[in-house]
Formats: structure tokens, C-alpha cells, sequence
């Protein structure tokens, strides 16, 4: 049964919401002062048809939006979708009696995504490989997506390929790739056991598709190039499958904010630092002492900092669950800087622990607003004050925003 509705405003999952007298309703890809008609029932409904669209309306890049869950938003005009997403960060701050000036959005071009993590597999009429619709297990078997740079996104029908030797009859194959200085590093996952026979068909595709290396369920299986990052003046050649920052500019930017405000310290921590994308860089000028709990990922950072030849000031690495065991403010005697990016549960355990030290400077990263303000609250009743917020728009189309938050004492 179709029912008409009229948008209110957007949430912070991008969904349109329609106050009625039974609650909100919430309806995907509807924007504020739309007059639609939606189906189904309860406070989630499907759009049928906008029937007096927002001028804000523009016309999707993608020829899968709307199906493929991977955007939500290319729907809105450049300069609202901005606000609002810069707005997803002062709300979260607001929420927690933190009132500060947040910066505009920083943005970057659409096709800049260097990461991606595809779903595939096998069907009777070949593979499919591609992104699961939103709120559902369907994959959008996709012929496109401008959000990724060209190295991926000229060579989907070569993933394909490789997916189709590797996808099990049952269960789904993930493929984590990743654009570096030697081609693409895809790092694939299996849900049941794959045969020999399948894993040399793989190989052979990965080497007709110009990959730099592919590894299944942690193992490299081949490596045609050496894949590489440039953090600073070091070269890291990531684990299979690690974490890295989506967007090279992205993470350049955050790299430029937080270097600069731990640029005056003689020795600065950096905790649950990945495979360095900041330590690398804060040891251009200062002593570090880096932590995570990915024991691959700190050995890599590890040699591509000893494979600088000491341009590199002091670095120690250190394995550590932060999150279940932090460092102690004891233990970070002598930190004079302290930079922390935490999953997007936060990092309030730790949080409490740097309140309590004797660092003069930090500078919080997180993908998560609501956690970032709760972590901010903490320092901020340990004695610091906020310097600046700086919205960071790595995912474009998405409701998922990164903040660097700086502070002092």
C-alpha cells in the first residue's frame, strides 16, 4: 500500500525522515521538502516517486546508485551534502556539552578511494562481484563505481575474473584490494576450503590482470611486484588485507594536521598506528613510540623505518591491545606529543590515560563522531582544550565522516 509522505530532513545515515503521527519514517535516497510516495510499513519505507523533488536533487554519477549499497547520498547537491555531513560532526560533539568551531568539510575528487573491500560469487551464470545492496545480502554485480581510482576501477572485469576461480559453491569470497606503487595488492578471504587446481587458475589470472601480489586468507600466493606506500620519506609494503586510509589525499591531509601540531615535540606517541601512516611521518622531526595490536602491521612499519637508513629519528614499536590494556599515564612519561586513531569504538580506557599524563599536546583521529566526542569529553575534563576540529570527507556519498580534533593543554 502506498502511502505520501513529506521530508523533514536527513539523518545521519543519509535517510530522508518524515515525522508523522505515529513517529519518524525513515526513506532512503529522499531528501529534505520532498513530497514522495513511499511503500511498505513501519518507520522504514521504500520510495516509489518523488513527487515534487528538492532543487538540491541532482543526477547520480553512478549507474548502480540506488541498488548498490555502497553510496548514499550522490543524489544530493555539493554544497548541502557538506553541511550536513560537517554538521554529523557538530552534533556529536553538541551532544556532549562540546562547543568548539568545527572546520568546513575537507573533500576530495570523487574517483580518489585507493581501498576497497568487494563481495563475490559464483552463480550459475558466472561471478558476480561487486557490493551488497543496503540492508540485504544481494551483490550488485557492478560494471562501474567513480568513487574508485582508475588503477581499480579499470580493472573490475580482471577481478572478476580472479573471483570466479577463487568464489566457493557455497559462501561468499572477499576481496580486499588496495592501489600501490607496484600495481594491485588483493587480498582475498574464502568462506570454505578452496582447491589447488582453483588457487593456480587464480595466480594466472592475477598475473593476466596485472596485479602486484595476491594472497588468500593471509597467505601470498604470488607477488609479480613489490606493492608499496609512501608514508613521508618511507616506502611500507603493507601486510595482506591491513587497514590503510582509503583516500591517499585523505590521509596526506590528516598526516599535515597532525604533524604540525606535535611538530614542536621531542617525543610523541603514536598509538594504535596501523603500519605508520603518522609515525613514519612524526619521525621526520621527533622520537616515537608507536603501539597497535596487528603484529604484522607494526612489522612493517618496523622495516620500512629501519629501510630509511637513519633519515628517520628513533622509532619503537611496541604490540599492544590498547583497548583492553592502555597505556598508563606512568608509562607515557616523557611523550610531550601523543597522536591516537582507534577503531570506531574509541579509545575511552586510553582517553582517561592520556588526561592523566603529562602530555602538553594530542591529536584525536576518528571515523566514528559519537565515540570521537565522548573521548574529547574525557581530555577536556582532564585539563585540555580544543585547538581546532577538521571534518575529513574520506568516504564521499556516505554517512561515514573521519574528524582530527587537536589539543592542548
Amino acid at each position: 500500500m502506498s502511502e505520501t509522505l513529506v521530508i523533514d530532513r536527513l539523518g545521519h545515515r543519509g535517510d530522508g525522515i518524515a515525522m508523522t503521527g505515529a513517529g519518524p519514517v525513515y526513506v532512503p535516497f529522499a531528501l529534505p521538502g520532498e513530497r514522495v510516495t513511499v511503500a511498505g510499513s513501519g518507520e522504514r519505507r521504500r520510495i516509489e516517486a518523488v513527487l515534487e523533488p528538492s532543487a538540491l536533487r541532482r543526477q547520480p554519477l553512478c549507474r548502480h546508485f540506488g541498488r548498490c549499497g555502497g553510496c548514499q547520498l550522490q543524489h544530493l547537491e555539493a554544497g548541502a551534502y557538506h553541511d550536513w555531513k560537517r554538521g554529523l560532526v557538530v552534533s556529536a560533539l553538541a551532544r556532549m556539552g562540546i562547543e568548539t568551531k568545527v572546520r568546513p568539510l575537507l573533500g576530495f575528487p570523487a574517483a580518489s578511494r585507493r581501498r576497497a573491500v568487494f563481495i563475490a560469487l559464483a552463480t550459475a551464470r558466472g561471478p558476480v562481484l561487486g557490493f551488497a545492496e543496503r540492508r540485504s545480502d544481494t551483490v550488485v554485480d557492478i560494471a562501474e563505481c567513480p568513487v574508485l581510482v582508475a588503477p581499480i576501477a579499470d580493472r573490475l572485469a580482471g577481478l572478476r575474473a580472479l573471483a570466479g576461480h577463487l568464489a566457493p559453491r557455497r559462501g561468499q569470497l572477499k576481496l580486499t584490494v588496495l592501489a600501490c606503487a607496484g600495481g594491485l595488492d588483493v587480498a582475498a578471504t574464502a568462506e570454505a576450503a578452496i582447491a589447488d587446481k582453483a588457487i593456480g587458475q587464480a595466480i594466472a589470472a592475477a598475473g593476466a590482470a596485472g596485479l602486484a601480489r595476491l594472497s588468500l586468507d593471509g597467505e601470498v600466493l604470488a607477488q609479480f611486484r613489490r606493492p608499496s606506500i609512501a608514508v613521508g620519506i618511507a616506502e611500507v609494503t603493507p601486510p595482506p588485507g591491513v587497514f590503510a586510509q582509503a583516500v591517499a589525499a585523505a590521509e596526506a591531509a590528516m598526516a599535515a594536521l597532525v604533524t604540525a601540531h606535535l611538530g614542536g615535540c621531542r617525543r610523541v606517541a603514536d598509538l594504535f598506528c596501523g603500519f605508520g601512516a603518522f609515525a613514519l611521518r612524526l619521525a621526520e622531526a621527533s622520537e616515537v613510540r608507536a603501539a597497535d595490536s596487528d603484529a604484522a602491521a607494526l612489522a612493517a612499519l618496523d622495516h620500512a623505518w629501519r629501510a630509511t637508513g637513519g633519515r628517520l629519528k628513533r622509532l619503537t614499536a611496541e604490540r599492544r591491545d590498547l583497548r583492553r590494556r592502555p597505556l598508563l599515564a606512568a608509562e607515557l612519561a616523557g611523550c610531550d606529543g601523543i597522536v591516537f586513531d582507534p577503531p570506531r569504538a574509541g579509545a575511552e580506557a586510553q582517553a582517561r590515560e592520556l588526561a592523566a599524563s603529562g602530555a602538553g599536546r594530542i591529536a584525536a583521529i576518528s571515523c566514528n563522531p559519537a565515540t570521537l566526542a565522548r573521548d574529547l569529553r574525557v581530555l577536556l575534563d582532564g585539563g585540555f582544550r580544543l585547538a581546532s576540529v577538521t571534518p575529513i570527507d574520506q568516504f564521499a556519498f556516505t554517512p561515514h565522516v573521519e574528524a582530527v580534533a587537536l589539543l592542548e593543554r
